[in-house]
């Protein structure tokens, strides 16, 4: 069965500069479906609309855009595309080391060190930091070379000050893995954003990766901080969500596009998930849509 693993990102520095910006308009950016992973750090502001974002092993549904700091070789897939209805997407890419190994070491550097170190699980903003930041990171377009370098370090320095946030990954998942296991985690995701409308079997997914069963139910627990039963289900809870805010059909249709065979366990499942029924759900994120 053939798989697909990340692809590796090539980034070059836009000119005169130490990193990367790019402002994508609505639906150009071509790598919104890729699974990939870069060294450098990401910081992306998507300006309005609702879609699905997988960041490690952390997937789940946003609305009214998204604010977010990815770490150094986090994998991830991109977060527009036709149907996401976003004004624009604002890429930012730094490496680690952008200033020089030295420079993040100075006390005024304190607080961004703290910001790029809890990057590496992958941090989604919210409240007023999403639109205050998002702001200034649209801002940045019109600024030359040394005015942008200020606002990106100030607008580090305000992400780490900032209350309204979620680590995605629990304790950091991926921060230490090796190559093989980045391989291994690549071809299970992969495998399950292909397959999750479908009953998946775990010993067919271990299969994959070369392993027995068994194994692979403790390997992916300790890499990833969730069983792989809990990761699916997330998973289609996730896409349940994005069905219950977009598409004028049943619930019960939902739970089986979903990949939920069981309209119980479905319930069940997204109220564990997102602390609401899917119908109760649905009534808020038209109120909050409309």
């Amino acid at each position: 069965m053939k798989t697909i693993a990340p692809a590796l990102e090539v980034i070059t520095n836009s000119y005169g500069s130490s990193f990367t910006y790019a402002q994508h308009a609505e639906k150009t950016n071509s790598k919104a479906h890729l699974w990939h992973y870069h060294p450098e750090i990401e910081l992306v502001y998507i300006n309005g609309g609702a879609g699905k974002r997988q960041i490690g092993s952390h997937v789940s549904y946003y609305t009214n855009g998204s604010l977010l700091l990815i770490g150094a070789n986090l994998p991830h897939c991109g977060f527009t595309n036709e149907q996401t209805g976003n004004i624009n997407e604002t890429v930012i890419h730094i490496k680690p080391e952008f200033l020089g190994n030295e420079f993040f070491v100075a006390p005024e550097m304190k607080r961004i060190q703290k910001i790029l170190q809890k990057s590496k699980g992958g941090i989604a903003f919210g409240g007023e930091t999403k639109k205050r930041i998002g702001d200034k990171i649209e801002m940045m377009e019109h600024q030359l070379p040394f005015e942008r370098l200020m606002s990106l370090l100030s607008i580090l320095d305000e992400l780490e000050a900032s209350d309204e946030y979620t680590i995605l990954n629990a304790d950091g998942m991926m921060l230490q893995m090796q190559t093989q296991d980045n391989d291994r985690m690549n071809v299970i995701f992969n495998y399950v954003k292909d397959h999750f409308q479908e009953s998946i079997a775990i010993d067919e997914v271990s299969s994959l990766v070369s392993m027995t069963t068994p194994s692979f139910c403790r390997y992916f627990k300790k890499i990833s901080n969730k069983t792989f039963t809990e990761f699916v289900n997330e998973y289609r809870v996730v896409h349940a969500s994005k069905l219950l805010a977009e598409k004028p059909i049943s619930i019960n249709e939902v739970c089986y596009e979903s990949g939920f065979n069981n309209f119980s366990h479905f319930s069940k499942s997204f109220k564990q998930y997102t602390g609401v029924s899917a119908s109760q759900y649905r009534h808020e994120s038209r109120i909050f849509i409309g």
